[in-house]
């Protein structure tokens, strides 16, 4: 198959990296011309220190080029700009393309998920959502990886599953599509305030009860927006939240520990290359559960410790100080 992989960042060069050692034919398109040139000429990629990409991949700045012909196109820019690469590639996408959107998040402005906004952009229904635990320097490496393919449709999820499906990348599929994508963009947020915690050394007490309560919060708003609660047993839901939650590799748990260490949040982006998608989710989840009407506490100490100024310490605090209730929602 002739794949479009729109995003050179570590997780868009390692699904590429990935399909081209299924034998696809793969493009992708990056932002930055030293990122094409490295891939095309070294066959590296900066976002993915130490790992050779498949030498096939071919690398571009031009979304037409990358686009043009595709059977299938992989959207992983970062949500606050998945419209605008998306806008900027529709009008070169066959409408026979599948969309298949590994992006996570949740567009601040319209509150949509990844998959509504490429189905908004390309005029279609079916967008596949790719989510799942999963760290892209692991992936590149050939660690063993499960993750998700999520459609309403059973035959495009089956069709993406087939096309990223190996020996050390082994893909479920799924029809819980809002379920899939709001694990995948919420547990941010939980991470970021794991993090919270880890840097203000409250201990593993904190952090199983912090995972714990972040499962729940998640699971409530994925009811009120139509989700299977089953979905967040699953890879998308606990299984990327503990990763991100607890592992090394996770951006967002890093950023939330330099913040419970005591600075602020531009002080903690500062430098910072990559994304942490957690920062733009926080927003976006506080403004969904209102929306929806919906209690979302952790969400709302996360926000109040970006954005309004509170500290880390009195937020949890806060967070300890709520009035006692049942584990379970009634």
């Amino acid at each position: 198959m002739r794949c479009a992989v729109l995003g050179a960042g570590a997780w868009g060069a390692a699904l590429a990296d990935r399909l081209a050692r299924n034998a696809h034919e793969v493009r992708i398109w990056a932002y930055e011309p030293d990122v094409v040139d490295s891939i095309n000429n070294t066959h590296t990629n900066r976002f993915l220190a130490d790992i050779t990409l498949a030498s096939s991949i071919v690398a571009s700045t031009h979304v037409k080029q990358v686009v043009s012909g595709a059977d299938f196109v992989v959207l992983v820019a970062p949500s606050h700009v998945t419209r605008a690469v998306a806008e900027a590639a529709q009008p070169n996408v066959s409408r026979d393309a599948m969309i298949v959107v590994a992006s996570k998040g949740i567009e601040q402005h319209s509150l949509a998920r990844m998959t509504q906004v490429a189905e908004d952009v390309f005029g279609r229904t079916g967008a596949v959502a790719l989510s799942g635990p999963t760290f892209a320097a692991e992936v590149a490496r050939g660690q063993p990886t499960a993750i998700v393919a999520a459609c309403i449709e059973r035959e495009p999820a089956e069709m993406v599953q087939q096309l990223f499906h190996g020996p050390a990348f082994r893909v479920y599929t799924q029809h819980d599509v809002i379920g899939v994508e709001l694990g995948g963009a919420v547990k941010n947020v939980m991470a970021l305030a794991t993090g919270i915690a880890e840097g203000l050394d409250l201990g593993f007490n904190a952090r199983a009860a912090l995972i714990t309560r972040g499962l729940a919060e998640m699971t409530r708003l994925g009811i009120a927006l139509g989700a299977d609660p089953a979905t967040f047993a699953g890879l998308a839901g606990v299984g990327d939240l503990v990763l991100t939650c607890t592992g090394q590799l996770s951006r967002n748990r890093a950023l939330g520990v330099d913040i419970g260490r005591g600075k602020t949040l531009d002080e903690a982006l500062t430098g910072r290359e990559t994304v942490a998608e957690g920062v733009i989710t926080t927003r976006s989840a506080k403004a969904l559960s209102e929306r929806v009407g919906i209690t979302m506490p952790i969400v709302d100490a996360a926000f109040a410790v970006l954005f309004e100024g509170q500290t880390a310490r009195d937020a949890i605090i806060g967070l300890m100080n709520r009035d006692p209730r049942p584990e379970r929602d009634e």
